[in-house]
């Protein structure tokens, strides 16, 4: 496909609606759900707000989309309810990178990172209009550990003044560690060979320019090789306070 013989389509009207949605959950979350933490712990927490307004239905509304396509492929054109849920995830990624923009604008990994996303999604849903069963398949397996990242983030930052906080993070952390290593460390990087394998062979550059599919496979690789990095340095961590608690036993 000939990057010349890109069409741009219009921003669809559920995009904004989904946005708004986002929007007024953050400050929901923020002026209301959260009023009582402190001035510096309220937008992180704002932001797991629409993190769990978006993580585990993503999950099942691309799982949903995904098999109600019976041509689904690599490169098979994106269908009107797969559309909607790239839209529904854009919003969540547009309002997160508005979050980040305004309250850690030095979060250059973040920032990086959303806007990474956006590019794909972007590009699958208003450039090239096919490839979102991979782009789905990849949503799905991002955000199935949403719900335990977004309960062990908020128990983590209240961990130290809250004992049921600190319960719970401690509770939480090892299956969220191994649920987030299988996922990430193994079955993420698998369908990422099947994705890179597949447009590899030039079957899907009639409908997704090289550059396009070649971008996509550059962000996923990254944004995973960060991930593993990230839950990597958490075991490591783990592991280092399990001895330290072991050497008090002891003594």
């Amino acid at each position: 496909m000939d990057t010349q013989s890109l069409q741009f389509s219009p921003i669809s009207n559920s995009l904004p609606l989904f946005f708004t949605g986002y929007l007024i959950l953050y400050l929901l979350a923020y002026f209301f759900i959260f009023r009582a933490w402190s001035q510096k712990l309220r937008p992180e927490a704002s932001s797991c707000a629409i993190s769990l307004a978006h993580g585990t239905p993503a999950v099942f509304l691309a799982a949903a989309a995904i098999l109600s396509d019976p041509a689904r492929n690599f490169h098979s054109p994106n269908t009107p309810f797969q559309s909607l849920v790239l839209d529904y995830s854009i919003a969540y990624f547009l309002m997160d990178l508005l979050h980040y923009l305004i309250f850690y604008p030095s979060d250059l990994l973040f920032i990086g990172h959303h806007l990474a996303t956006l590019f794909v999604f972007m590009t699958c849903r208003y450039v090239v209009y096919h490839g979102s069963f991979a782009i789905l398949v990849l949503l799905a397996l991002a955000e199935v550990t949403s719900l335990c990242q977004n309960v062990w983030t908020l128990a983590s930052a209240r961990k130290s003044d809250l004992k049921f906080a600190a319960k719970v993070y401690d509770i939480l952390s090892p299956p969220f560690y191994a649920l987030y290593s299988v996922v990430r460390g193994f079955v993420g990087p698998y369908f990422v060979y099947r994705m890179f394998s597949f447009y590899l062979s030039g079957a899907a550059d009639s409908v997704i320019p090289k550059w396009i599919w070649i971008s996509w496979v550059i962000v996923v690789v990254m944004a995973i090789s960060v991930s593993i990095l990230w839950i990597l340095n958490l075991w490591i961590d783990f592991f280092r306070e399990m001895e330290k608690k072991s050497e008090k036993k002891v003594r």
